[in-house]
């Protein structure tokens, strides 16, 4: 079953009750579901029954996620800072948005970003559609409006303007583009940037291909599962498991970055950031929420010595890493597995209208 077929039974009954109750024949002709990439072994992605798939808005929302025009500087697109060179983020220390904009964190990577049901590194946006929205208006993307900088309605008005643009949104949307149009397209295109058994080597074995790892990438897995734990936050087919950890990572700064507790307002969540994906992990550093951590090597180091010592410091999840006491051949292992989690970003760059 293909995971729009949910959101589509749940879709049809509302169809049917708009059109009067009648039969099948009188509802209005719909797209047939589509097969959309998936992770192998793992819960349906969750689809909003107001955005449902369908091939034309996906291909819509892939030339508007690597087109620059949306940016509030016409230089600046999505993908611009989520490369796949660098494991889909941009590979600074701290984000560049638009204009130049210096933001005050990293990047995170795009790998398997619809199964998340809280985005950014804090989690303040519980909603892909809003977080592009927010992206857009933001320093991100720079859309913001003020000083002469044309915001998300002026850009749609230059798109309705692009016949090749403008025949589609019409197309997917009945209508033409706007704002939420806009990030419906762009949310619905993030959800096809998932790992799969045909471009992540993790992925093919954890779902039963022993030959996708050779015998040390396997050995540093379970260095990595069941000696040092990681996986106590780096769980399951996501290597992540969508909580909030304080690691010490900027908390010795004079005013350090709260993290989560500024959305939860829980004194709890002082400096705790979402678990990162380790997907394409030799490629995006630097590493953590503030690129602090430059390589690889120093960030696994500091994780296995319990992360930096502060008062909210996540010591229950750490302990294990910490008391793992690894030698060397076992260290080399564990990287070994690291550099596994590469992923073939197999996504062509779209001709623009």
């Amino acid at each position: 079953m293909s995971r729009l077929s949910v959101p589509m039974i749940l879709v049809m009954p509302l169809l049917l009750l708009h059109c009067g109750g009648g039969s099948m024949e009188e509802a209005p002709e719909m797209e047939a579901p589509m097969a959309w990439p998936e992770i192998a072994g793992y819960e349906l992605m969750a689809i909003p029954e107001d955005n449902p798939m369908t091939e034309a808005k996906v291909a819509l929302g892939k030339q508007l996620y690597y087109d620059q025009r949306l940016s509030g500087d016409g230089n600046r697109s999505c993908y611009g800072c989520h490369l796949k060179e660098h494991g889909l983020t941009d590979g600074r220390a701290m984000a560049l948005g638009a204009f130049d904009k210096q933001l005050t964190r990293a990047a995170p990577t795009m790998w398997n970003v619809g199964y998340y049901d809280t985005l950014y590194w804090d989690g303040r946006s519980t909603a892909l559609e809003k977080q592009v929205l927010g992206a857009w208006g933001g320093g991100n993307m720079g859309a913001s409006g003020a000083d002469g900088v044309p915001s998300p309605d002026d850009i749609c008005a230059t798109l309705n303007e692009i016949p090749g643009y403008a025949e589609q949104f019409q197309a997917v949307f009945g209508g033409p583009a706007t704002p939420d149009h806009v990030a419906y397209a762009i949310a619905a295109f993030m959800r096809t940037i998932v790992t799969t058994t045909e471009n992540s080597r993790f992925i093919a074995f954890q779902n039963g291909d022993e030959t996708a790892l050779n015998d040390q990438e396997k050995n540093g897995w379970m260095i990595f599962s069941e000696k040092a734990k990681c996986t106590n936050c780096h769980d399951g087919r996501l290597l992540a498991d969508k909580q909030f950890h304080n690691v010490g990572i900027g908390m010795d700064a004079e005013s350090p970055d709260i993290g989560r507790a500024k959305v939860s307002e829980n004194e709890e969540d002082t400096g705790a950031f979402k678990t990162p994906s380790l997907f394409d992990i030799s490629k995006s550093g630097p590493y953590f929420h503030d690129g602090s951590v430059e390589t690889l090597e120093e960030a696994v180091d500091l994780m296995l010595a319990g992360g930096k010592e502060n008062e909210w410091l996540d010591e229950t999840n750490l302990s294990d890493a910490k008391n793992a006491d690894l030698s060397d051949e076992e260290k080399a292992d564990l990287m070994a597995f690291l550099m596994a989690l590469d992923v073939d970003y197999t996504i062509e760059e779209p001709m623009l209208p």
